[in-house]
């Protein structure tokens, strides 16, 4: 029988926990592998070719059907169910090897989408581990070079593989082969390696696939590669690893099948620069997962906070143009994922929020990445980064301005104008230092914002509540009977403090935004500069109606109105700076049902609300006070 490897797939599959197998919809994708593979050497011409080799596909066909009928449930699980039996029919009629294969490849391929099944790695895998990984467990059978003549091989029956037989190493995909060196094949030596990490297994998996062409192909694939052929149909390792050479030549044609040999030798090509934001989240929180398995509960919340700060919330506004309500449920579930890992859940209640995170991701992906984001959602998203980044700055800046002038302390106006101007400057090194020189992370970013936010908002409240005393004219009077130096050096410098952290806690976040909108949607430079040109344009305006507006109140009412905004500032910055100390994992967080309006500094725990309650008390506890002052 010429594949005796399918034979010991089948008793495997009958005799190793069937049941628990058919519940895994990767084993069903692996036998319909086999099904578009080797179904032409059981049938030829509507006639049975090989008996035991036809006996094997009505076999396979079967489980395909019981194996899918098993699966949990899902939307397309009944039209899925609906084209097995199809399948399953088409065997029993002795349907051409062209159909039964065009039909098994493509339940396949809905399968995989349906249940989700990884049918490539998150990254490049790592081909000079690979070459080692190899020598240590698969040349005493496979050979040192693949072509299956390893010095214990002889007498081995099946023989082990050929990774040089271009028939077969065309019809496979490395996904297949993946497959095999996870589950093995039962009955026979080639066992099944879960000792390996998921990574090392898709590594030998590309090593072994890449001597499936020769190298004249191989050349020619690079040479279209490098002209830009086939880039749009081979843009991530899913591409590569989820097709067989057939599949692509049929597709593509041969200048397709040829690239995919130059790529199968040389995946890092598709991963050139910064992994996306997205696969970073995915990463870490997989990575957080295998550390709280293994006890190591710290390290484990670290690398989930990490998933979030340096991964996820770098499309939070790119998401929220295409789908907000996805984001927050996002940002919300790796809240309570960071959770359940600080209070040590057990290990199946972390996978299943786990998988449910991941799940909600892969759909970030497909919302973000289909069709790539529009002119239009390139342009909202920008605009929405620099506006809502800068307002809280542009307002405290725009009320000290106008406070300054109104009172005729011009002298001190060059101190505020220095310190947002030195936060850009220092904002635009922090950035370049961050990429270039040192490793700045999401916490260190988030804690800078933290606890700058949490410092200014105490001095806006101490300005405010100054303010609110020379709100009456006896008490103007007397500030304006001080001349015009009432603002000595040691405040002015304290102003100049002020403007510094009311910018730098938002500047280089805002960049690392920026840089991050613009890997997403490269080709939307254009939409993305004029959302940050008009959003710089709003605040401008804003900044103006507020200089002008303000000059033309009557004294008490500027005073008054200046100290409410700077008070509901503070409030606003106590807020935010709880969620970035939060986000950071220095503050807990407790969880609450109440609705997110970043834009007021509202965030949904206990302790980020319990501030800002406790801030207003205080704010009205000292207004009620300066009613009935003791003293002049």
């Amino acid at each position: 029988m010429r594949n005796l490897a399918a034979v010991f797939l089948l008793l495997f599959v009958s005799i190793a926990a069937p049941t628990a197998r058919a519940q895994d919809p990767s084993m069903v994708v692996h036998l319909l592998d086999y099904i578009a593979v080797d179904y032409a050497e059981a049938v030829l011409d509507g006639k049975v070719r090989n008996a035991d080799e036809y006996k094997e596909m009505t076999d396979f066909a079967a489980n395909v059907a019981e194996g899918i009928a098993k699966l949990a449930d899902a939307p397309q699980k009944a039209s899925l169910a609906q084209r097995a039996e199809s399948l399953k029919e088409m065997v029993a009629a002795k349907a051409s090897p062209t159909a039964v294969s065009a039909a098994a490849s493509a339940l396949r391929q809905s399968l995989v989408v349906a249940y989700k099944v990884a049918i490539g790695p998150r990254r490049a895998p790592d081909l000079g581990r690979a070459a080692t990984l190899y020598s240590q467990h698969c040349a005493s059978c496979h050979g040192a070079t693949g072509l299956g003549d390893g010095p214990v091989a002889k007498g081995m029956d099946p023989a082990p593989a050929n990774f040089h037989e271009a028939e077969r190493q065309h019809q496979r995909s490395i996904h297949g082969l993946y497959n095999t060196l996870s589950l093995g094949v039962g009955g026979t030596p080639m066992r099944g390696f879960q000792e390996l990490s998921d990574a090392d297994r898709w590594a030998l998996a590309y090593y072994a696939a890449s001597w499936g062409a020769p190298d004249e192909e191989v050349a020619r694939g690079r040479r279209l590669w490098e002209s830009g052929a086939f880039k749009d149909r081979f843009s991530a390792q899913a591409s590569i690893a989820g097709s067989s050479a057939n599949e692509v030549r049929a597709q593509g044609g041969n200048d397709a099948a040829a690239v995919l040999a130059y790529l199968r030798r040389n995946p890092a090509l598709l991963d050139q620069g910064k992994a996306s934001p997205l696969d970073f989240t995915r990463e870490k929180l997989a990575e957080s997962l295998a550390l709280h398995k293994q006890g190591q509960r710290d390290a484990a919340v670290q690398a989930s906070l990490t998933a979030y700060l340096d991964g996820f919330e770098m499309v939070e506004a790119s998401l929220a143009t295409v789908d907000e309500p996805l984001m927050r449920r996002i940002e919300s579930s790796m809240i309570g994922y960071r959770n359940l890992l600080k209070s040590g859940a057990p290990v199946p209640e972390v996978e299943a929020m786990g998988r449910r995170i991941d799940d909600a991701l892969v759909d970030a992906q497909s919302a973000l990445s289909s069709g790539g984001l529009s002119p239009a959602a390139s342009f909202l998203a920008s605009f929405i980064i620099l506006f809502r980044e800068g307002l809280e700055a542009v307002l405290v800046i725009a009320a000290l301005l106008a406070f300054l002038r109104r009172s005729g302390q011009a002298h001190a106006i060059p101190f505020l104008h220095l310190g947002w101007t030195l936060a850009l400057f220092a904002g635009g090194l922090t950035w370049f230092a961050a990429n270039r020189l040192i490793q700045v992370s999401g916490a260190h970013r988030e804690v800078t914002e933290g606890l700058s936010a949490l410092v200014a908002s105490a001095m806006l409240l101490y300005v405010g509540f100054w303010l609110h005393g020379k709100s009456n004219a006896q008490a103007w009077q007397g500030f304006l009977m001080q001349g015009a130096k009432a603002i000595r050096p040691g405040a002015a410098w304290g102003l100049a403090f002020m403007a510094f952290l009311a910018v730098y806690r938002e500047i280089f976040e805002t960049i690392l935004f920026y840089e991050a909108l613009w890997a997403q949607a490269p080709e939307q430079s254009s939409a993305i500069v004029a959302g940050l040109l008009a959003a710089a344009v709003a605040l401008g305006a804003l900044t103006w109606a507020m200089l002008r507006f303000s000059l033309r109140l009557p004294l008490g009412l500027f005073f008054g109105a200046s100290a409410l905004l700077l008070a509901a500032l503070s409030v606003i910055l106590a807020g935010n700076g709880v969620s970035a100390l939060q986000e950071a994992g220095w503050l807990a967080v407790t969880p609450v049902a109440f609705p997110t309006i970043s834009w007021l500094g509202i965030h949904p725990s206990l302790q980020a609300l319990g501030t800002q309650v406790v801030l207003v008390a205080v704010i009205l506890g000292l207004w009620r006070h300066s009613r009935h002052p003791s003293g002049g």
